[in-house]
């Protein structure tokens, strides 16, 4: 179960795509939460139906629902776990997968009513994403509820899977998080690196690092909460007084407007920037044209057991990465294997360092074939399969890992 839509880019390239490598193994059914626009969209849904159809996935497609806040939420859940518990009995489950806390916490019930081991797959750390994103205050009842809610999930889990190492000695330490006994698998959010790969194409027009008059930063997907367009905008900044020639490629499909307003706050020429949509087939051709690609997040501990997508594309297309520390393994990442620039914070002389640092990796003619490398090494999405594979097997088998 996830409560992200697989008709979502993230859903499809973070669920689906694992799930059609285990469905040559496993009979799999999968319960998802889309939204409203894009269950509009028929030709979408037709073509997500087909393919998972095709690799023999039975999905239950469920709305989700927004407003009222909190009741809309109970509304889903109420629907979930009846469908989960009859699914389970009906189907005889033997492992039930939840991709998140809260998809746990639906999915607890129908463990309750059968034998079927229990998979909690964390993709942060949940009720403090709430407090984070401003969703709740720290500390009142409705967090304490999720909190509550939280650790039992984690402390009567068979299995966990989080995204990050830097995690695990919370799950395992930090009374905050239940202090679970389960056996923990870290499996980061991998991608297709058949896609997403430094194939050259027409449209790449990236230069050397060292090329006074072409360099290309970047910027792929949402913003959202964690994503800092201001200090991001300050590196770019940064750059053009280094390279005054250099400009900025952003692939945003619904925050455009916003992008704009960060570019007139920065005093930033928009003549400089590009700003566009894109598929996701569309996404690897775009990131072949950047020289670095932007990921500073802000360093929430939520944001301990998160993993952004985006840093495996980006590697995986032979691009290094801009990134901050506070975010999972992305400075370790960045640091242990040479392939980018990681800042220990935001500040202003820290940006600036780092632009200068940038440059001076870009020099490097082996940077490109290290980001490949770190990718394949980090994230290739067979091998997350696999780990998800070993993690089944070891439930129903009994044979530990």
């Amino acid at each position: 179960m996830c409560y992200d839509g697989v008709l979502e880019p993230l859903g499809e390239s973070q669920v689906v795509a694992y799930l059609e490598i285990l469905a040559d193994e496993y009979s799999i059914h999968l319960i998802s939460f889309e939204k409203p626009a894009d269950a509009a969209r028929k030709e979408l849904v037709a073509r997500m139906s087909r393919r998972l159809e095709t690799a023999g996935i039975i999905w239950h497609r469920r709305r989700y629902h927004k407003r009222p806040r909190i009741l809309s939420t109970l509304w889903d859940m109420g629907g979930a776990i009846l469908l989960a518990i009859w699914l389970a009995v009906r189907h005889r489950a033997r492992v039930l997968h939840s991709r998140s806390v809260l998809c746990a916490a639906m999915l607890y019930p129908a463990r309750l009513f059968g034998r079927a081991r229990f998979v909690v797959d964390i993709r942060g750390f949940w009720v403090d994403e709430r407090v984070d994103a401003g969703l709740i205050p720290n500390g009142g009842i409705i967090f304490r509820v999720l909190k509550r809610i939280e650790k039992t999930m984690l402390r009567n889990a068979d299995h966990i899977v989080t995204l990050t190492h830097a995690s695990v000695p919370y799950l395992r330490d930090d009374d905050r998080l239940g202090r679970t006994h389960a056996p923990i698998s870290v499996i980061p959010t991998c991608a297709d690196l058949d896609l997403f790969s430094p194939e050259e194409t027409s449209c790449d027009t990236r230069s050397p690092g060292g090329s006074a008059t072409a360099l290309t930063l970047g910027y792929v997907g949402q913003l959202g909460t964690w994503y800092m367009l201001e200090e991001m905008l300050a590196f770019f900044a940064a750059i053009r007084r280094l390279r005054p020639a250099a400009r900025l490629l952003v692939i945003n499909k619904n925050q455009q407007d916003e992008v704009r307003a960060g570019l007139e706050r920065a005093g930033i020429d928009p003549a400089v920037v590009e700003i566009r949509g894109a598929t996701r087939d569309e996404m690897p051709e775009q990131i072949r044209r950047m020289d670095a690609g932007l990921a500073l997040i802000r360093p929430y501990f939520s944001k301990i057991a998160s993993a952004p997508t985006k840093l495996a594309e980006y590697l995986g297309c032979g691009v290094p990465v801009v990134g901050n520390a506070g975010c999972g393994d992305m400075v370790r990442i960045i640091e242990d294997d040479g392939v980018g620039v990681a800042m220990a914070d935001t500040r202003a002389d820290t940006i600036e360092a780092a632009a200068i640092a940038l440059l001076d990796r870009l020099e490097d003619p082996a940077i490109g074939a290290r980001c490949t490398a770190s990718a394949r090494r980090h994230f290739l999405l067979t091998d997350g399969a696999a780990r998800y594979r070993d993690i089944y097997r070891s439930l129903t088998t009994g044979c530990p890992l």
